[in-house]
């Protein structure tokens, strides 16, 4: 199903998302050192050692790319400001990183692109986490003063502010998975980070809106847990994965709670006194960023420690990051966020997109697998908004092949193909496929 611009309401924007570590470069512009930089120089974490040091260089290309989004008839940028290049040692700004992305949201606007902020999108500097990181409550108090710092620079111009892009990642993935920096599997660690990191988001939210900073939200990523069975135990293993990844962030920050079937397992190990931390978490957001790529079917696992789960493989066609193709969880959660979360307010959909593995031989790239997926996604989106959703945009994950984190460059997302040695971009047929959609009558 080909949808166009005009399928949607009036206003609608569609655009496409990056994130700082992933596509600037960490070695340019008195960027500091983050906890990425030495994950992935530690053997075994990040495939073939590589890490952001140039990325795809738009610390140096940014004009280039804001034209690739412009000439895609796109309405809006989701970019993310690095803490380590705005303060190298977390505390202390280095006026060079505000003149980047001063020059780059003067760049937006220039083009009639809609500056879509997020503030902290993993790459944390390692002065701070050499000081315990999201283990460490002190990390939160910093996390707000680089977010006043930024906003005193931005502000003014940015159409909107995300405070942190997906928190489960940043605590459960790091801490208790051990597959993203800084690569602990530690049970206490991950509950001090999960609690952190909402406190973080909440503290920032409190210091920005007494700078009376307008339309501040926070980007969560949602995954579809499916039981294998209709067993009571799968059941219940598809409910505590609900709790760990979906429920945890939005319940907290909307009921000022956290799910008891996650308590079960993390109660022992939190941060005294969390529960006095709840009424800062809290505070009204003004939208909710919805990140969804997938489901996970979930089968109980006895003889495995808590949450006692482990992951079944799925029959549906998948991505090159082995993820099945289901755009109907994407509806789902567009719906479920409205109905049982946040009613009316505003939800953008901040990321949706698929690695393909593209070669971009001869300067040309056709991946019509891409082309499908996004349309489909676009489908579900749709559908979601007929059920009562307020949704008010889309953003397609990623404008660039970039670093993918614990992949390396090895995975593709980009509608815009990168050649690591030229650092040439090549549009994909996916890209013009939605430029074309995109394109306005006038």
């Amino acid at each position: 199903m080909t949808l166009s611009r005009f399928d949607f309401p009036e206003g609608f924007l569609f655009g496409a998302a990056t994130a700082a570590y992933q596509i600037e470069g960490s070695s340019f512009g008195g960027c500091g050192p983050s906890h990425w930089d030495t994950f992935s120089a530690t053997p075994g974490n990040v495939k073939r050692g590589l890490g952001g040091g140039v990325a795809c260089d738009h610390f140096h290309r940014w004009e280039a790319d804001l034209d690739l989004l412009k000439a895609a008839n796109l309405d809006a940028y989701r970019f993310s400001t690095s803490w380590a290049r705005v303060m190298p040692d977390g505390v202390h700004v280095n006026p060079a990183g505000l003149d980047f992305y001063d020059r780059l949201v003067d760049g937006m606007l220039a083009r009639g692109l809609k500056p879509f902020q997020t503030l902290y999108h993993w790459e944390l500097p390692s002065a701070l986490a050499d000081q315990g990181g999201w283990t460490n409550r002190e990390t939160c108090a910093r996390f707000a003063d680089f977010a006043q710092a930024v906003t005193h620079r931005l502000g003014d111009r940015v159409a909107s502010i995300a405070t942190v892009n997906e928190p489960w990642c940043v605590a459960w993935l790091s801490h208790f998975i051990g597959a993203h920096a800084p690569g602990l599997r530690d049970i206490r660690a991950a509950a001090r980070a999960m609690h952190h990191i909402l406190l973080a988001h909440g503290l920032a939210v409190e210091r920005l809106r007494a700078m009376g900073q307008p339309n501040l939200g926070i980007v969560l990523n949602f995954d579809h847990a499916q039981a294998y069975s209709e067993s009571a135990q799968d059941r219940l293993a598809a409910a505590t994965w609900d709790g760990i990844i979906n429920r945890w962030f939005i319940e907290a920050i909307t009921a000022q709670t956290y799910p008891a079937v996650v308590m079960e397992g993390l109660a022992p190990h939190m941060p005294r006194h969390w529960e006095r931390d709840m009424e800062i978490i809290g505070q009204k957001l003004d939208w909710l960023g919805v990140n969804y790529y997938t489901r996970h079917i979930l089968d109980h696992d006895g003889t495995a420690l808590w949450p006692h789960l482990r992951e079944v493989p799925g029959p549906l066609p998948k991505t090159q990051m082995g993820w099945e193709i289901y755009p109907e969880g994407l509806r789902n959660f567009l719906v479920r966020m409205a109905r049982d979360h946040v009613g009316d307010m505003p939800i953008y959909v901040t990321e949706n997109g698929m690695a393909l593995a593209d070669d971009g031989a001869g300067g040309v790239t056709d991946d019509p697998a891409r082309t499908a997926f996004l349309f489909d996604h676009l489908a579900a989106v749709r559908q979601a908004m007929a059920e009562g959703a307020n949704v008010k945009g889309y953003f397609y994950w990623s404008l660039l092949d970039n670093f993918e984190w614990a992949e390396g460059y090895e995975k593709r997302f980009g509608l815009v193909h990168v050649d690591y040695e030229t650092l040439a971009r090549t549009p994909k047929s996916s890209y013009h496929a939605l430029a074309r959609a995109l394109a306005r009558n006038d």
